[in-house]
């Protein structure tokens, strides 16, 4: 297979400055869960970190580690994906900031013997119930962490949220539970260095809901949520083309060497078109390790076709919107078997 993932890191450098100037004075926490969005953790965690980028959101302790080996000790890391007291104490050892949305992380970590406090983000879940604290138990919970800050077990860093950004009526309702939350932990004697509540799509939009940090993903990487506005809007671009060489002719059409295991849903074929030397050519078939297209002349074997993204004709949300889903799932499903090339 000669396929490749090519990703151009001047353009996420680029991205970056984009982003950093949207939400400021926020300052951007750069999420690179799934492999930097199946970008490659390494090299884009490394890039980031040359252009100024001091937290990263990086979803499990795994990956957190990982970040941590590449960036060294300067840069906060924050997880929250936490599966209980191993996670726990693997995260301190790391040096990780954790993002605790259940009571019982805060019980696992009382009977931790830990060589420094927790650095503790504390989550109310303000109703996308994507884990978090219910409001009727975080008085419950406040009281817990501040035992433990009191005990030296736990430096309490923040109070963080998750907001759907369904529409702005939802948004308001979320904001208005968090801002109750964080009055409540102040009321406790727990005050948060950091507050954190929105994402890329609100971080860009609603300058209310910026706070101290933005946990800003996709448009990172220049993927653009469905249904919103395009890329020339919010200033950024797909820094990844997922590109296919031509293996052979036949009735069928023209085949290219990846298909729907490497990162095209075999649900889009017919939906969308690449362009080739001789012209724009329609998608007729998705096979698991083959894309077809359009018979006719002007096709070399060995040949290259931009299949979607930075410099192909649709972007991995244009395809996204094709089969009703986001840009992230069609970006995700990019094989990790194929290379990753850098420039």
């Amino acid at each position: 297979m000669s396929a490749s993932y090519r990703v151009d890191l001047d353009a996420f450098a680029a991205n970056l400055h984009r982003v950093r100037e949207a939400v400021s004075p926020a300052a951007h926490m750069l999420v690179v869960k799934d492999d930097a969005y199946a970008h490659g953790l390494e090299a884009v965690v490394r890039r980031a970190a040359d252009e100024g980028v001091g937290w990263f959101g990086a979803f499990d302790v795994a990956t957190g580690a990982a970040v941590r080996r590449v960036v060294g000790p300067d840069a906060r890391i924050f997880v929250w994906l936490i599966g209980g007291a191993t996670d726990l104490a693997a995260g301190v050892a790391a040096d990780l900031d954790l993002g605790i949305g259940d009571e019982a992380l805060l019980h696992d970590l009382s009977d931790l013997h830990l060589d420094r406090p927790a650095r503790v983000h504390l989550k109310i879940d303000t109703g996308l119930h994507r884990n978090g604290i219910r409001p009727e138990r975080w008085d419950d919970a406040l009281v817990l962490a501040r035992d433990l800050v009191r005990g030296g077990r736990v430096a309490f860093e923040g109070v963080w949220s998750h907001i759907s950004e369904a529409s702005d009526a939802d948004d308001d309702d979320a904001r208005a539970l968090f801002l109750a939350a964080r009055d409540a932990a102040r009321s406790a004697g727990l005050n948060p260095r950091f507050s954190h509540l929105a994402a890329s799509a609100a971080g860009f939009a609603r300058g209310e809901f910026r706070e101290d940090l933005v946990r800003v993903g996709a448009f990172s990487y220049g993927i653009r949520p469905a249904g919103g506005p395009d890329e020339a809007e919010l200033g950024i671009t797909p820094i990844a083309t997922l590109v296919a060489r031509v293996t052979r002719a036949d009735a069928e059409g023209v085949h290219l060497d990846v298909g729907s295991l490497h990162g095209v849903p075999s649900s889009l074929a017919g939906r969308f078109s690449v362009a080739t030397r001789s012209g724009d050519r329609r998608v007729v078939a998705i096979h698991p390790t083959s894309i077809v297209v359009e018979a006719g002349a002007g096709v070399d074997v060995g040949g290259e076709v931009a299949v979607f993204g930075r410099g192909a004709l649709c972007s991995a949300t244009d395809l996204a919107e094709r089969i009703d889903t986001i840009g992230e799932e069609i970006a995700l499903r990019v094989s990790p078997i194929l290379p990753r090339v850098y420039r």
